[in-house]
């Protein structure tokens, strides 16, 4: 099952490669990863979605807790939190289908961020469903790049 956690750590080098490296040794995919300094700046706030039996889940809340510089681990389920990902797509277009894919992307409530001869530079926030969604209703007219922040997410409230 997924599972997003929230670890507060001290802002400080090597931090993130302690914590990424004790789920790669307990053989656990980090299926998303983002980190940004916290409105404290020697603070600094990992968000990292993985996929993990719930049983394995309370060991990995332990071993984190026992790393240095490991201030906080929260597990953060969708129903109680808010979540976000961020995504740029470069659409392919022509003249006949530009309009098609502005319409699109104004349904997502996206933005069309640059415009070139060929292509179409889309952005677009909100949960991996709606994210999905809209690259599903993209792909027929030819996504060409794609760019995907990992989730970002806070405790509703």
């Amino acid at each position: 099952m997924k599972h997003t956690l929230s670890i507060l750590v001290e802002n400080k080098p090597g931090v993130l490669a302690r914590v990424a490296g004790l789920f790669s040794r307990r053989g656990f995919n980090i299926d998303s990863l983002a980190v940004a300094v916290t409105e404290k700046p020697e603070l600094s706030r990992m968000t990292v979605v993985v996929d993990v039996e719930e049983h394995s889940l309370e060991q990995v809340h332990k071993q984190l807790n026992k790393l240095i510089n490991v201030i906080k681990v929260t597990d953060l389920p969708a129903e109680n939190s808010v979540q976000r990902e961020l995504v740029l797509f470069k659409v392919k277009t022509n003249p006949n289908t530009r309009a098609e894919i502005i319409e699109i992307v104004d349904i997502f409530r996206g933005k069309i961020v640059d415009v070139g001869s060929g292509t179409l530079g889309v952005e677009i926030t909100g949960t991996g469903t709606k994210i999905k969604a809209l690259e599903d209703l993209l792909k027929p007219y030819g996504v060409v790049e794609c760019a995907r922040t990992g989730m970002v997410a806070l405790p509703r409230g």
